[in-house]
């Protein structure tokens, strides 16, 4: 309910949200110390209230925030923050990850089938190395303590570091997979083979 009421306040007097990750995501009233004190200041786009209550919000992430203080003596939790902007980074090495970043995650679209073929069009058109870290580590699947700690990284460079790891090493797990797959395959289809081979054997016997 207090995330709601901070919605409809932030929405009518046209005011920025911060959005930040909860310790415990089954909490639904958190006290500010269950509150991680990094998150990202946004602006609400839309905001819609369903007939059985549910709130669907659409919002735009601005930029990287530090919370320094809560106040939680209202009907809602204000906080007051800090923009961190990214840390300026050589430019040769960026460029040199985002070429790497964008080539492992074609290779990984290739092998892994739940990520729609234009997405890959979206990322390739990326230059700017923090949008590119940002729209990718929406589309991969790290767990919430690794995405919060991409969150909380300024340096674009360390970001696509670490989002390159991940890429290459599901790449390895989805060729495994592939590899198992097909030797399972393979041994179903010499099962069978065998099995009409012995069926045909006795009805010929």
């Amino acid at each position: 309910e207090r995330s709601i009421k901070a919605l409809e306040q932030a929405a009518e007097v046209k005011s920025p949200i911060v959005l930040a990750t909860q310790h415990d995501a089954q909490e639904d009233d958190p006290k500010t110390s269950e509150i991680r004190t990094f998150g990202v200041i946004a602006s609400i786009i839309q905001m819609l209230r369903l007939p059985d209550g549910t709130v669907k919000v659409l919002v735009e992430g601005k930029t990287r925030a530090n919370i320094l203080e809560f106040d939680d003596s209202g009907d809602c939790i204000l906080a007051q923050v800090l923009s961190v902007p990214d840390i300026a980074c050589s430019a040769t090495e960026v460029d040199a990850l985002v070429r790497s970043v964008k080539s492992a995650f074609e290779q990984f679209v290739k092998l892994n089938k739940s990520i729609p073929p234009e997405m890959l069009m979206s990322v390739s058109s990326i230059e700017e190395p923090s949008r590119l870290s940002d729209t990718l580590v929406s589309q991969l699947n790290f767990k919430l303590e690794d995405r919060q700690g991409i969150l909380e990284e300024p340096d674009p460079s360390v970001r696509l570091e670490r989002i390159y790891k991940f890429i290459q090493s599901e790449i390895e797990i989805l060729q495994v997979e592939k590899k198992i797959k097909t030797r399972v395959r393979k041994q179903m289809e010499r099962t069978q083979k065998e099995y009409y081979l012995n069926e045909q054997m006795q009805a010929i016997q």
